[in-house]
């Protein structure tokens, strides 16, 4: 393994090297010196052991390249950089960072709790029993949204999906041509409703269903599916582009159909 941040000189190393790959084959090592805050004597000295090690060749006067073996050698320590900086985005800020929950029962700051969800919220309860642990910031009565932070383990969430089903527009015909049965279908089993257009919209009043959002539902539906909702989006046929483009951006399993 090259270890890039083991200490400074094979740091420097790394972004010497990574310069003369970016700049070459005309290679200014004043620029270089700027670049990575060291002197032109200095860089002047790596380059020449990089060229010893076989990573860099040397064309001519100011004119350098990076080997084969000195691309291989970028692309591990590369790895090396990526690999730590998603422990530390991760691992080590994740574990530090505070988020909030609905308290499952009281619970005193301090406490650890075990986390988990519901109907797409985030909820806490007292004990560490669950697959996903984390220490409670604050105190929190019943039904009251907590802190929590140094967060253990990994909760499973089953993506849900989102059933599009498409109702024509007033010129064919509009909510007169709907259904009321295919309307109540399509939501039987859904945890979220939605609808967009005034076709739609007025389809779901007309059997009895009150959606939960009728603008921006696109991004709703994908969010919600995100957090393990299945979604139910009622929609206008003029419209229901720009709610399929929203599910496929956020790469959402959904189905449209005809109501």
């Amino acid at each position: 393994m090259v270890d890039v941040l083991d200490n400074k000189r094979a740091a420097t190393r790394f972004r010497i090297l990574v310069q003369i790959a970016e700049h070459q084959p005309a290679v200014s090592q004043g620029e270089i010196a700027e670049e990575v805050g060291v002197t032109s004597q200095a860089v002047s000295e790596y380059i020449r052991d990089l060229v010893d090690d076989g990573l860099v060749e040397k064309e001519g006067r100011s004119r350098y390249r990076v080997t084969r073996e000195g691309v291989d050698w970028l692309f591990r320590a590369a790895d090396d950089v990526r690999r730590f900086a998603d422990h530390v985005t991760g691992d080590v800020l994740g574990a530090m960072s505070e988020d909030a929950a609905i308290a499952a029962d009281d619970i005193e700051e301090g406490e650890t709790v075990s986390l988990y969800l519901e109907d797409g919220l985030l909820y806490a309860k007292p004990g560490d029993e669950g697959p996903a642990t984390a220490i409670a910031t604050t105190d929190a009565d019943t039904g009251t949204d907590v802190g929590v932070t140094s967060f253990q383990g990994v909760m499973e969430l089953e993506p849900g999906s989102v059933t599009v089903l498409q109702v024509p527009s007033v010129r064919a015909g509009g909510s007169q041509a709907v259904d009321a049965e295919a309307i109540l279908d399509a939501c039987d089993t859904a945890d979220r409703v939605l609808a967009t257009g005034v076709e739609a919209i007025v389809a779901c009043r007309q059997a009895g269903v009150d959606p939960a959002i009728t603008f921006a539902v696109g991004d709703v539906a994908a969010d919600a599916a995100e957090h393990g909702l299945e979604v139910t989006a009622i929609t206008t046929t003029d419209v229901v582009g720009r709610v399929t483009d929203a599910l496929r951006d956020a790469d959402v399993a959904y189905e449209v159909l005809e109501a």
